[in-house]
């Protein structure tokens, strides 16, 4: 049995008990396990953590861990000095979303947003990571385990439990209030919206509707039509207020 020194930093610290939140503390290990491993063992799922710092060395989650190690760890957003550092949450080739069946009303936001976003509201674990991995998806949950299968590379545990609150977290967390594209994608299934004439929308959308409005948007996947009614202010209100949203970069220096 090796034993080694570990502080996480952040709001890693979400994942621990009272006990050993924002304090260093051992722990016991068997064996030649990498960082990874005891970080999971831990508590904290790896698709949160984006820099792991060995002795005052950046590391990978490959580091073996050896007796008398002091391993400290950090989320997005904790600007870390020192050099050079290895970050580990790097960014998928795409904002592209898969959510547990638990945010479906954050699937609904981040589509309004105009971002890729699979959901359903029956889908059991397993298919989940597996679409995470195939697609290159980040994955959205509540589920710490579920983040923790090896198979998830892209992740992040929502904290917020309000849904506005959340699509904040999101657009926070990757960074993607420039890449907002509003009214893009359908809200029912995901597809992409296009413009749409009255006469092509004639029939599909009450008599009233036709007369009321002049731009339409046709979903090119199911066939939904949408115009801009009482709810388009209320969408643009929640946009203005993501926009607003600030940022909360800190800088730490390790063992500090």
């Amino acid at each position: 049995m090796n034993t080694l020194t570990m502080r996480f930093h952040g709001n890693l610290n979400d994942f621990l008990p009272y006990a050993r939140r924002e304090r260093a503390f051992a722990v016991s290990v068997e064996g030649r396990p990498a960082v990874k491993d005891v970080i999971e063992a831990v508590g904290v799922p790896h698709p949160d953590v984006d820099m792991i710092v060995a002795n005052d060395v950046s590391v990978d989650f490959r580091y073996i861990v050896r007796a008398g190690d002091l391993i400290e760890v950090f989320p997005v957003g904790v600007a870390v000095t020192l050099t050079p550092m290895r970050h580990l949450c790097l960014a998928p080739p795409a904002p592209r979303f898969v959510l547990d069946v638990h945010l479906g009303r954050l699937a609904a936001y981040l589509r309004l947003l105009g971002f890729d976003t699979r959901y359903a509201n029956a889908c059991d674990d397993d298919v989940l990571a597996r679409i995470a991995h195939d697609e290159e998806r980040i994955l959205l949950t509540r589920d710490v385990g579920l983040l923790k299968r090896g198979a998830v590379i892209y992740g992040a545990f929502i904290r917020e439990t309000q849904p506005e609150r959340q699509a904040a977290e999101v657009m926070r967390r990757f960074r993607l209030l420039g890449a907002v594209r509003p009214f893009a994608r359908c809200l029912s299934c995901n597809g992409l919206l296009a413009p749409a004439a009255r006469t092509a929308v004639a029939g599909r959308v009450p008599e009233r509707i036709l007369t009321e409005f002049d731009r339409f948007q046709v979903c090119g996947a199911c066939g939904k039509v949408f115009w801009p009614g009482s709810h388009y202010q209320r969408m643009q209100g929640l946009i203005a207020r993501l926009r607003a949203e600030p940022t909360d970069d800190t800088a730490t220096t390790p063992g500090g």
